[in-house]
């Protein structure tokens, strides 16, 4: 089994190779800045440092949301044959938190009020309807980065003029107190293999270990594991991280990370969530190779079963020490029975087989 990791070349990228190189053959880390996608009008190219990319049963996508477009292409043109944890439509969902906000309203996943409005002035009406303090953020950002807190409707009206300088969208969210604190939910497939607690330094609102957060490890209740597995599963992402606000009406999701650290949920747990990943990929790559090679299989006996029995085949055949082991095939086209005797003639590069008549 062939697998790779296309990243930054972060030190969770990093961890999580050295984890796959213990259940996959080759594991290759491809560096996103190297990679090029060639368009035309009968196919498209993948190339990686101007060579053709390799063909792998698995592939890891990771990358910030720069890098959302060529991410987003690489898994569409190689999604269909190779597995791929992270579907394709995650990397324009979880790299904007405003579709993000809009994929969890559709599935009914508790979140934090949110509003965007089209003009400044609509934001300004807004404002003055909310109560403080609230949160302003850009849609896209990581590690807490274009998040702005306003504690009262001057504050707020200061900063919309600012960002209304900028002529970007932005976001305009309810505080949830929390004091202070977040949970990130790592979930890999169906399960939420680790869970810890960050809480913001005494200068900070924002939880996130980057700003200066501290964290601890935590054990989560079902519905909150619920929530966030069912949060992965909306925005098409089998391994991320989920982060979560425990407010008075209960947890409530704030963001998806589809390439999240693992420095800090290793060391605050114990868990080597590295090696839960690398064992997830395993299994998955595993699982969908058999069912292509079955499927393939299926697909040449049923074109044998319209092929003349004297027309010609080529195809593998299975040692068991010294002897060989017929394909199904050729006993199904030849109609070799086991209640009959055959004479085999053998040359060099040549066998026959006859049914043996007396």
């Amino acid at each position: 089994m062939k697998a790779a990791v296309v990243s930054l070349g972060s030190l969770s990228s990093k961890w999580t190779v050295t984890a796959m190189k213990k259940y996959f053959d080759v594991v290759d880390h491809i560096n996103i800045k190297y990679v090029e996608i060639n368009f035309s009008g009968k196919k498209a190219e993948i190339l990686y440092e101007g060579k053709p990319i390799k063909e792998y049963d698995c592939v890891f996508v990771k990358g910030s949301f720069r890098y959302a477009n060529i991410l987003k292409s690489l898994t569409l043109l190689i999604g269909d044959t190779t597995y791929m944890p992270i579907g394709d439509r995650a990397f324009t969902v979880a790299h904007d938190k405003l579709l993000t906000q809009l994929e969890l309203q559709r599935n009914n996943i508790a979140m934090p009020t949110t509003y965007m409005a089209s003009t400044v002035e609509a934001a300004r009406n807004v404002l003055e309807r909310l109560n403080y303090p609230i949160i302003m953020k850009f849609p896209q950002g990581t590690q807490g980065k274009g998040v702005l807190f306003a504690e009262s409707f001057a504050s707020a009206s200061s900063i919309l003029d600012a960002l209304s300088s900028l002529r970007q969208p932005f976001i305009i969210q309810e505080y949830v107190e929390t004091g202070g604190t977040d949970i990130r939910a790592f979930v890999v497939g169906d399960e939420v293999v680790a869970a810890f607690q960050r809480k913001a330094n005494l200068k900070e609102k924002r939880a996130n270990i980057h700003a200066g957060a501290t964290g601890e490890a935590i054990e989560l209740d079902d519905e909150t594991k619920r929530i966030a597995i069912h949060a992965a599963k909306a925005t098409e992402a089998e391994i991320c991280g989920v982060d979560i606000l425990m407010g008075h009406k209960g947890p409530v999701v704030l963001e998806i990370n589809i390439s999240p650290g693992l420095q800090g949920i290793t060391e605050c747990t114990g868990i080597d969530v590295a090696d839960k990943i690398a064992k997830y990929l395993f299994d998955k790559s595993s699982s969908k190779s058999s069912k292509q090679h079955v499927a393939k299989a299926d697909k040449i006996l049923s074109q044998l079963e319209r092929i003349d029995k004297d027309q010609s085949l080529i195809t593998s055949v299975d040692f068991r020490g010294s002897r060989v082991l017929l394909p199904e095939l050729i006993t199904k086209i030849a109609d070799l029975k086991d209640d009959c005797d055959y004479e085999f003639t053998a040359k060099k590069d040549f066998v026959s087989i006859n049914r043996f008549k007396i």
